[in-house]
């Protein structure tokens, strides 16, 4: 697993209390140690969860080693971006990106918890 400050890792067996049942919104980088783009992601999310705690939670998930979580929510792809809102998914986006485009594709989930 790629390991960043900020951003804590969930297995099948932690899933449903840590995302599921969470206050906050959950951003869930489905991720896999042989996967590039999810190392150059990695440091972008734990900027953003150490930015934004307070608003969002962010966690990994191993997809090689939480194959039914991975197939649940139709992961076909790494990384993907999932967000978790009251249980459950309110949007996906696939692949790396820069700091700021996530922060903006993120905004609509952060302003709702603003409300």
């Amino acid at each position: 697993m790629i390991r960043t400050e900020g951003i804590a890792d969930v297995t099948e067996e932690t899933f449903e209390r840590e995302v599921l049942g969470s206050a906050l919104p959950v951003l869930v980088q489905f991720t896999a140690d042989w996967c590039g783009p999810c190392r150059q992601l990695a440091p972008v999310l734990g900027e953003i969860a150490l930015q934004e705690a307070g608003r969002i939670r962010v966690v990994q998930l191993d997809v090689d080693r939480n194959p039914g979580v991975t197939v649940r929510f139709g992961v076909m792809a790494t990384p993907t971006l999932m967000v978790f809102r009251a249980g459950e998914p309110v949007t996906s986006m696939v692949g790396a990106r820069p700091k700021r485009k996530l922060l903006q594709e993120l905004e609509d989930v952060l302003a709702l918890g603003q409300e």
